[in-house]
């Protein structure tokens, strides 16, 4: 079985999350005990934190060009980065090993393109949201995602930090997302939902929405399992 590199721990709400849906999706395909090979590396996310909201994303890229490196040195076969934010540093953790890297945006657009939706509302830290390193990235697929306004992405990104990255999960703050999802639907013409940022889905899912709803966190991990499922295929062949 191929091993997955897992560079986790922002939030490690979010990264538990992934582990569990690895699991669950190893066992599904596989069944009685079989269970997710996987080699993580979870960081401590306060100074990683510091360094985005101080836009050191020099530090940034070197902490995780270090993990992959470690990830790499014990064995893993592929890098699975666990969060969208940092995906901004893609080719910090690309260019510091020999692994394949899966990366989440292209997996989101993906999925995206697989519907009818082209014009999904990007809901994500502020850092993601405004700037062009995801958006770019989708949009090399066809997709033109939309992002909220002003106050409203300050919101989605204070609930993120503040609550669902620490393990809260209030039900005000669900009620806002949706509110922000219903402008962006009634006066923008969004016809999707991204949900891009890893622990956005601790808070709301389709069961809260008309139209499709893109959870990266469940995305990135069924690309994973097919990845990894092909490069064990490869290998006994």
């Amino acid at each position: 079985m191929a091993t997955i590199g897992l560079i986790g721990g922002m939030s490690w709400e979010s990264t538990a999350v992934y582990y569990r849906l690895l699991n669950e999706g190893v066992r599904a395909r596989q069944g009685g005990l079989h269970s997710a090979d996987v080699l993580l590396h979870s960081v401590d996310f306060s100074p990683i934190a510091e360094m985005q909201a101080t836009g050191d994303w020099a530090a940034a890229g070197a902490a995780m060009a270090a993990s992959a490196r470690r990830l790499e040195r014990g064995g893993a076969t592929c890098i699975v980065l666990a969060t969208n934010t940092m995906h901004k540093l893609a080719d910090d953790i690309t260019q510091a090993t020999n692994l394949p890297f899966l990366h989440l945006a292209d997996v989101t657009a993906k999925a995206i393109r697989k519907t009818e939706s082209r014009r999904p509302l990007l809901l994500a830290t502020r850092f993601t949201m405004e700037q062009r390193f995801y958006r770019d990235r989708l949009g090399a697929f066809g997709v033109e995602p939309l992002v909220p306004d002003e106050a409203e992405r300050a919101e989605v990104h204070r609930i993120i930090y503040e609550e669902l990255c620490r393990g809260r999960v209030e039900p005000t703050s669900k009620a806002r997302y949706l509110e922000v999802v219903g402008r962006a639907v009634r006066e923008e013409g969004a016809d999707g939902v991204i949900l891009g940022c890893t622990e956005i889905t601790l808070l709301v899912s389709q069961a809260d929405f008309d139209i499709p709803v893109f959870d990266t966190t469940a995305l990135h991990v069924d690309a994973a399992l097919d990845f990894t499922a092909g490069m064990a295929e490869q290998a006994a062949a």
